[in-house]
């Protein structure tokens, strides 16, 4: 065992020298941290499947743009998120305000100014679902004019051309090829708008069959290794570790979560309950990060930016 070592911080510091620092002070996420920056380097050159999850409320911060970057960069080329991620970044892509707020706002006066909430970030209630419903009336016009039946990944993939915002992860993957996954689709203002356009008699049909059909032929391939970096828990998660299981499991995993596990949650079940599903590997490399992901991702993402070039 190597001795903790105190550190002399710099205002001018690298990103490789925080994370040398971090390897020094090691305890007690710090330390993790570190682990998980050097999984994943190691990870990522080495697997053909590159798995990114993350949950729609981190998409309402800045870290939006983050995950456009690694998307775009090609870190990642298999996407799992929820519904809300849709919203959030369609709303933002079409000109949505989303405000610095803060949690101890009155949320009765914040309801009759007319803001959501959603913890410390304020959103303008005409920025949000009438944002979305006029998108989504948009992108069933192109839609029809190609064919009535879609997967959800490919009406995304549409979304994603229709997009201009360079911030936006639909574009970013419309962009890298990546394929994004959304299992619970129905559940936003995104799906809602679909179906509306549907009664209306103008919508077209999503068939999530069509995108599981992708995901058996992505899954039950073998060969290669695959490596997943989950951030939160959720729809979003356990679709990404259910999956794998049909490849016999993931070989390289980093999980980045707020959730406990003595609740018996999935959000917060660590990669080694995920072995006695077949989920991830018994001898997989595997990490857990604990803390914020706004504050843990940029770091992490900062860590492994070109690992791939």
């Amino acid at each position: 065992m190597e001795p903790v070592e105190d550190v002399r911080v710099r205002p001018d510091a690298t990103i490789e020298e925080l994370i040398e620092w971090y390897s020094r002070i090691h305890g007690f996420m710090a330390g993790h941290l570190v682990e998980a920056v050097k999984l994943l380097r190691r990870a990522l050159r080495e697997s053909n499947l590159r798995i990114l999850t993350f949950t729609a409320n981190l998409v309402s911060t800045g870290l939006r743009g983050v995950f456009a970057q690694l998307i775009r960069e090609g870190l990642f080329n298999v996407v799992f998120t929820t519904a809300g991620t849709l919203d959030h970044d369609i709303a933002r892509a079409n000109g949505g305000r989303y405000l610095k707020g803060y949690f101890d706002a009155d949320d009765k006066s914040l309801a009759r100014e007319g803001y959501h909430r959603l913890g410390n970030i304020f959103i303008p209630v005409e920025d949000y679902g009438p944002k979305v419903e006029a998108f989504v009336r948009r992108l069933v016009e192109e839609a029809r004019k190609e064919k009535e039946r879609w997967g959800v990944y490919e009406i995304l993939d549409l979304a994603g051309s229709m997009i201009e915002d360079e911030n936006s992860i639909l574009r970013a993957a419309h962009e890298s090829g990546a394929k994004i996954f959304v299992p619970g689709w129905p559940d936003g203002a995104f799906g809602t708008a679909m179906f509306m356009e549907s009664q209306a008699g103008r919508g077209v049909t999503l068939d999530y069959y069509i995108d599981m059909k992708l995901l058996s032929d992505i899954f039950f391939d073998r060969s290669g290794k695959a490596t997943a970096l989950i951030i939160g828990g959720g729809i979003s998660k356990h679709h990404a570790i259910w999956w794998s299981q049909f490849r016999e499991g993931l070989d390289y995993t980093v999980y980045v979560t707020t959730a406990v596990e003595y609740d018996g949650s999935l959000s917060g079940a660590r990669p080694r309950e995920a072995i006695t599903w077949g989920k991830v590997k018994p001898e997989a490399s595997k990490v857990v990060v604990y803390g914020d992901a706004t504050i843990i991702v940029p770091i992490l993402a900062a860590g492994i930016l070109g690992t791939r070039s």
